[in-house]
C-alpha cells in the first residue's frame, strides 16, 4: 500500500527548521529548570550503524520528552575523535588520520541527523580541535603541578600489533589486545601515569549515591577491589634478620598457613632463592614477565596448568602461629603490582591455594569447621575455628578480632586497606592523540610546556609507519625543540595521552565551549552538572565511567572546577547490544545494517519506533528475519495516525454520550501510562499504549455513531503529543496541518491527565483459585478487602470449584485481584 505521505520530504522539512530555528539550542542562562541529557560521545567510524540508532534515538526522545516538561535541556554532540582506529586506517591508505577521522565524522553527523535527532551544535567538541588540545594539555599540567600525574619505570602491557602500551582494562582475559587481537607482552618503560589510586576509596564509596545500575556499580567495585586485612612478617628460617611481608583478608587461617608464595617480580625472590632452584625459578620468571597481569590472573583456581605457572624458591619462612617451617614458591598468579608482592597460603580456606597444593604435594590444614554436607576440597564460609590453637571454638569474627592482636604483638602485624586499582597508565606510543606537553632537557630534566606555548600539535607533514611506529619519534622538527627554562636544547615527549583522558572531561566542555581564556567556566557548568541523564554501552562501565569519576573529583580539588559536584553522571542507562546471528553488530565483523534503507521506505520515524517498540530498551535485540515485518508495522501504524489526523472515513458529530466518555476515559489514561512508562524507560510498553489508543480512536470515530466532535480534537491531540518524543516527523507535520501558524507541537507542554477522567466507578476483578483464573466480576472501584473477599467466595462458580472445601488461605488485592487458595 502506497504511504499516505512523502516520508523523505517531511523528514527533511523538519530537520532543516529545527536545525534553522535553532529549536533545540539552550542558552546558560535560561530561566527554566535544568535537565543535562547526554549519549556517550562516539567514535567516528562512519555512517551510523543500528547500534547508533538505537542509543540516540533513546536520547532524542528523553530530550523532546524533557522539553514538553517545560525544562531547558542541554544535549550536545561531537565526537572522540583520537584513536587507534583512525591511525591504522590511515597506515593502510597512506593517509593523515586527521583526514580519515574528519571525512568519518561528516558521514556519521549526516545519518544522526537523519534520525531527527536534535542538538546544539554550537556546543559540539572534537577531540583533534586544537582549542580542546589545547585546554587538555592544561589540564595535563595542573595534574602534574599537584602532584597527581608523575612519571615512572614500570612494566607494561605492549601491543606489537598496535605498537603501543595498553591500560590493564585493554587487555582481554586471554592475554590479547582488544583492538587488534594480538598476544600482549610485557615490557619496562618509562610511562606517565595519572594517580587515581588517590581516590580509590572516594570511587567506591560514591557509587552508593548513584542512580546507575547495580551492574555497572558491580564491575566498577571488583575493579577497584577494596581488601580489608592485616600486613605482617614471616620471617627467613634461614636469616631471621631478613622477612617476607604479607598480606592477608584472613589471618584468622593463619594456623592454615603451609606455604606461601611470592610474585616473579618480588625483590627478595633473589635471596629467597637456593642454588638447586634457581634454574626453575628463572624459566618461571622469564615466562611470566611476557604475560599480562590479567592472563596471570585469570583460571589460576583450576589445577591445570599450574605445575608450571609456580616453582619452589628453596628456602622456607616462619608461619609465627605455629613457629613451623613452611616452604616458598614463586608464581606468576602473584602481582608485584598488588599488596605486598607475597601471600600467606592457606589451602584448606581458598580454592587456588588448594588446586595449587594439590598440584605441589604439599599439606591442608582445615582451621574452620565446615557443615556436615560439605562436599570437600578449600571452605571458606562461616563455621567454628578448629586446629588453631588459642581461637579454638571462635566464630570468624572473633577470631579476626583474636590474629589482627596476635599479629601486632608477635610479628610487626598492622591493619591495612588494599586495593586492586592500580594507578593510570596514560602515555601511549602512538601518533594519533593529544602529545603530552614535556620536553626533556639534559640540564633541566623534566620541563613543562609553558601554558602560553599550548596547545603542542602534532606535525601534519608525517608519513605513516607501516610497522606501527609513531611518527613523532622521528620527526626531527617536532622532536627537537629548545628548553623553556634555560633556553638550551631539548627534544619533545613523543608519547600522546591515552584517549580516555579526551572522554573524562568533555561534558564539561559542552556546558561552556564558550568562554574563551578557559576549558570551562565553572560557575556556568555547575548551573548543568551533574548529567541528569548519561546514556551509553556497558563495555563502557570500567574504563571509561572510572576515569571520568576521576577526572571530575581531581579537578574540583586542584581548583580547576570549583563548586561542581564531585560525581560526573546522576543516573546511567545502559542500553542492550544489536546482535546478528547471535553476534554483535561491529564494523570489524562486517556485519553492520545500515539504516539508510529504512530512511527511505518507513522513514526516521519508522526505524526509531521499532527501537522503542522491540523491547526493553536494556535488553539485547537479535536482528532475524521477522525485524523487517517489525519495522514494516510500525511504520503502517504512523500511516494509520496520519489518516486518523486527516479525518480519513471519521464520522463526527456535536452530541456527547456514554461511548464518547469512555474514550476520553481512555485517552486520560494512556496520558498516565506513557509518562510514567517513560519516565521508568520502558519505551516499549508507552509504544504499545500508543498503539491501543489509536485502535480505540479509530473504531469509535470511524463506527455508524461517530465520535463527538471536540472530544475526537482533544482524543488526536493527545495521541500527536504523546508521539511527538517518538516519532518528531510526523508529529510536527499533522500538528502543522491541524494548527497552520501555531507554535509546533515539540513546543507544546506535555498532556496532564484529568482526575475526574481517572475515577473509575466499576472495575473488573479476577479471581483465582491457586493462581489459575476461574471468575472475573465487576466490582466498585473503591470496595474493601473484606467485600472483595466475600463477593469472590460467594460467586456461582467459585462456590462450584471449592465444593464446600475451606480455602487455606485467601489472598486480596481489590479492585482487581483476589487469590483463592485450597
Amino acid at each position: 500500500m502506497a504511504r499516505p505521505f512523502d516520508v523523505k520530504s517531511i523528514e527533511a522539512k523538519w530537520q532543516a527548521r529545527w536545525l534553522e530555528d535553532g529549536t533545540y539550542e539552550v542558552d546558560n542562562d535560561d530561566p527554566r529548570e535544568r535537565f543535562y541529557v547526554l549519549c556517550m560521545y562516539p567514535y567516528p567510524s562512519g555512517t551510523a550503524h543500528q547500534g547508533h540508532i538505537r542509543n540516540y534515538t533513546f536520547g532524542d526522545l528523553m530530550v523532546r520528552y524533557q522539553t514538553m516538561r517545560g525544562k531547558a535541556v542541554l544535549s550536545p554532540f561531537g565526537f572522540d575523535s583520537f584513536g587507534l582506529p583512525a591511525e591504522n586506517a590511515a597506515i593502510k591508505a597512506g593517509s593523515h588520520p586527521r583526514l580519515f577521522t574528519e571525512a568519518r565524522m561528516k558521514e556519521l553527523k549526516s545519518s544522526i541527523r537523519r534520525l531527527g535527532a536534535v542538538y546544539d551544535w554550537r556546543r559540539e567538541v572534537y577531540s583533534h580541535d586544537p582549542q580542546y588540545m589545547r585546554w587538555a594539555q592544561t589540564i595535563f599540567l595542573a595534574f602534574l603541578k599537584s602532584g597527581l600525574a608523575y612519571r615512572a619505570e614500570a612494566p607494561v602491557n605492549w601491543c606489537p600489533g598496535c605498537a603501543t602500551v595498553l591500560a590493564n582494562e585493554q587487555v582481554l582475559a586471554d592475554g590479547t589486545c582488544e583492538r587488534s587481537g594480538d598476544l600482549v607482552e610485557r615490557k619496562n618503560l618509562e610511562q606517565w601515569f595519572f594517580k587515581i589510586t588517590d581516590y580509590a576509596d572516594e570511587l567506591l564509596s560514591d557509587l552508593d549515591r548513584l542512580e546507575w545500575p547495580e551492574r555497572v556499580k558491580t564491575m566498577q567495585r571488583n575493579w577497584i577491589g577494596r581488601s580489608e586485612g592485616v600486613e605482617f612478617d614471616l620471617r627467613f628460617e634461614h636469616d631471621s634478620t631478613q622477612a617476607l611481608r604479607v598480606f592477608t583478608t584472613r589471618p584468622d587461617t593463619g594456623f592454615g598457613v603451609t606455604y606461601a608464595v611470592v610474585a616473579p617480580e618480588h625483590p627478595l625472590l633473589g635471596a629467597l632463592t637456593t642454588e638447586e632452584q634457581r634454574e626453575q625459578v628463572t624459566a618461571l620468571v622469564e615466562r611470566a614477565v611476557s604475560a599480562s597481569e590479567l592472563e596471570r590472573t585469570t583460571s589460576s583456581d583450576a589445577g591445570a596448568g599450574l605445575e608450571k605457572r609456580g616453582a619452589f624458591t628453596g628456602s622456607y619462612v616462619i608461619n609465627p602461629f605455629n613457629d613451623q617451617a613452611v616452604p616458598v614458591y614463586v608464581a606468576d598468579y602473584v602481582l608485584g603490582t598488588y599488596g605486598t608482592g607475597a601471600i600467606m597460603a592457606v589451602p584448606a580456606e581458598d580454592e587456588r591455594d588448594y588446586a595449587f597444593a594439590m598440584v605441589h604435594g604439599l599439606s591442608v590444614v582445615r582451621t574452620t569447621q565446615p557443615p556436615a554436607d560439605f562436599a570437600g576440597g578449600a571452605y571458606s564460609g562461616e563455621g567454628e575455628h578448629i586446629n588453631s590453637g588459642f581461637m579454638d571454638g571462635m566464630d570468624v569474627v572473633s577470631a579476626k578480632r583474636a590474629a589482627t592482636d596476635f599479629l601486632a604483638h608477635q610479628a610487626n602485624g598492622v591493619a591495612k586497606v588494599n586495593f586492586r586499582l592500580r594507578d593510570w597508565l596514560v602515555s601511549r606510543q602512538r601518533f594519533w592523540g593529544c602529545p603530552i606537553p614535556i620536553v626533556y632537557c639534559e640540564r633541566c630534566g623534566i620541563v613543562p610546556v609553558p601554558e602560553d606555548q599550548l596547545p603542542v600539535l602534532a606535525p601534519d607533514d608525517v608519513t605513516m609507519d607501516q610497522t606501527g611506529q609513531s611518527p613523532l619519534a622521528t620527526h626531527q622538527e617536532f622532536l627537537n625543540t629548545t628548553c623553556p627554562n634555560c633556553g638550551g636544547p631539548a627534544r619533545r615527549e613523543t608519547d600522546t595521552m591515552d584517549t580516555f583522558t579526551d572522554s573524562s572531561w568533555y561534558f564539561l566542555r559542552y556546558a561552556d565551549p564558550f568562554t574563551p581564556d578557559k576549558a570551562f567556566e565553572p560557575s556556568e557548568v555547575a548551573q548543568w552538572m551533574p548529567v541528569d541523564q548519561y546514556i551509553g554501552g556497558i563495555e563502557h562501565a570500567i574504563l571509561h565511567l572510572l576515569y571520568a569519576r576521576f577526572y571530575l573529583k581531581a579537578l574540583v580539588d586542584i581548583g580547576l572546577a570549583d563548586g561542581l559536584p564531585r560525581e560526573p553522571f546522576h543516573r546511567l542507562f545502559t542500553q542492550g547490544m544489536i546482535r546478528l546471528e547471535g553476534s554483535k553488530m561491529s564494523k570489524s565483523k562486517g556485519n553492520l545494517i545500515a539504516p539508510e534503507k529504512y530512511y527511505e521506505t518507513v522513514g526516521a520515524d519508522g526505524l526509531r519506533l521499532f527501537h522503542l517498540f522491540v523491547g526493553p530498551p536494556a535488553d539485547d535485540v537479535d536482528w532475524t528475519a521477522q525485524t523487517e515485518e517489525v519495522i514494516e508495522g510500525c511504520g503502517r501504524f504512523l500511516d494509520r495516525v496520519f489518516r486518523l489526523c486527516q479525518r480519513d472515513e471519521v464520522n463526527v458529530h456535536d452530541g456527547l454520550d456514554a461511548g464518547d466518555i469512555a474514550v476520553r476515559q481512555a485517552v486520560h489514561r494512556t496520558i498516565v501510562k506513557v509518562t510514567d512508562d517513560i519516565d521508568r524507560w520502558s519505551f516499549n510498553t508507552a509504544v504499545a499504549a500508543l498503539m491501543e489508543l489509536l485502535n480505540t480512536i479509530s473504531k469509535w470515530s470511524r463506527s455508524g455513531h461517530g465520535a463527538n466532535r471536540a472530544v475526537f480534537d482533544e482524543s488526536v491531540d493527545v495521541l500527536v503529543k504523546l508521539l511527538a518524543p517518538m516519532a518528531p516527523h510526523i508529529a510536527a507535520e499533522v500538528w502543522e496541518e491541524r494548527y497552520p501558524g501555531q507554535p509546533s507541537v515539540h513546543l507544546e507542554d506535555w498532556p496532564v491527565a484529568d482526575p475526574e477522567m481517572l475515577r473509575q466507578e466499576h472495575v473488573t476483578m479476577i479471581v483465582q483459585i491457586n493462581g489459575k483464573i476461574r471468575a472475573r466480576l465487576e466490582v466498585p472501584a473503591d470496595i474493601t478487602m473484606k467485600d472483595a473477599t466475600l463477593e469472590a467466595l460467594e460467586h456461582a462458580a467459585i462456590s462450584a470449584e471449592l465444593k464446600g472445601v475451606t480455602p487455606a488461605r485467601v489472598i486480596s488485592r481489590p479492585p482487581r485481584l483476589v487469590n483463592i487458595i485450597i
